[in-house]
C-alpha cells in the first residue's frame, strides 16, 4: 500500500512540474512582442480662409478720428467687392478707442494724435485662392490711404490670411487602415529576421494626426499655406510566435 502511494505521489509530482514548466513556457513566449511605428500622409488644400484686416484711424478730435475710421471701413469694402469677394463673408470686430490724456502714465508729454480708433473688419470664405489672390494686392488699400496694422488674433500668419483644413474627419479612417498596414509590414519584416513568425496584436495606438505645411522649412507656418500634409503615426505591438 505504502509503494502505491509512493508511485501515485511521484506521478503527481511529476505532472505538476510537467505543467508548471509548460505554463512557465507560455508565459515566456507571451511576452515577445515587437513595437513598430506605421505612418500615412495625405496631401491636402485648405478649404477655408480667415483675412483679419486691422485698421486704425487716429486725430486729436474724436468724430474726425471716426469719420477717417468709416472712410477707411468703406474703402476695404468697396476693394474686396471689386476682387469678387461677397459681402456676406465680411464682418467687423474689435472695436476700440484710445485717449492718450486718460493714460495716467503717459504725463504731461504726448507725441502724436490724442485719439487713436481700432477695428478689424474680417474676411472667411470658402474660397482660398481668391482670398490669396486679393491679399497680395493689399497695397492697393495703403495706395487709397487705408491705415492698417498687423496683429496677433489669428496666430503667425496675422499680417496675412490664415488657411483652415476642416474635413480632417472624412480622412481618419483611411489614414488609420494606411498607416496599420504600415506598421504590420514592419514587423513582418522584423519577424522575418529574427526567424519567427507574427502574432496578433498585443496593443495599438493610432496616434494623433497632425495638419503640417507642405514645405517644412524655418519661417514658414502651416497656416499660411493653402498646400499642407496630414500626417498620423500609429504604434502597434506583434506577439511574436
Amino acid at each position: 500500500m505504502t509503494t502505491a502511494r509512493a508511485i501515485i505521489l511521484a506521478a503527481g509530482i511529476a505532472l505538476a512540474g510537467l505543467f508548471t514548466g509548460w505554463g512557465f513556457a507560455r508565459g515566456r513566449t507571451s511576452d515577445r512582442f515587437v513595437t513598430v511605428k506605421g505612418v500615412a500622409e495625405r496631401p491636402v488644400r485648405a478649404d477655408l480662409a480667415i483675412w483679419p484686416l486691422h485698421l486704425v484711424a487716429a486725430d486729436d478730435d474724436l468724430a474726425r478720428a471716426h469719420t477717417k475710421l468709416q472712410d477707411g471701413l468703406q474703402r476695404v469694402r468697396q476693394f474686396l467687392a471689386q476682387q469678387g469677394i461677397d459681402s456676406a463673408n465680411i464682418a467687423l470686430q474689435d472695436f476700440a478707442v484710445a485717449d492718450a490724456q486718460a493714460n495716467q502714465f503717459a504725463g504731461n508729454i504726448r507725441a502724436g494724435s490724442r485719439f487713436v480708433i481700432k477695428q478689424t473688419i474680417v474676411v472667411r470664405s470658402t474660397n482660398p485662392d481668391l482670398v490669396q489672390r486679393v491679399s497680395q494686392r493689399v497695397g492697393d488699400l495703403v495706395s487709397a490711404g487705408v491705415v492698417l496694422s498687423s496683429g496677433g488674433e489669428y496666430g503667425p500668419s496675422a499680417g496675412g490670411p490664415t488657411f483652415v483644413f476642416t474635413n480632417l474627419n472624412s480622412l481618419k479612417p483611411a489614414m488609420i487602415a494606411d498607416a496599420t498596414a504600415r506598421a504590420r509590414e514592419a514587423a513582418d519584416q522584423f519577424a522575418r529576421d529574427s526567424h519567427a513568425s507574427l502574432g496578433g496584436i498585443r496593443q495599438a495606438n493610432q496616434g494623433v494626426f497632425e495638419i503640417l505645411a507642405r514645405d517644412q522649412a524655418p519661417g514658414i507656418s502651416e497656416e499660411s499655406q493653402i498646400e499642407k500634409t496630414v500626417r498620423v503615426v500609429s504604434t502597434v505591438e506583434y506577439f511574436l510566435k
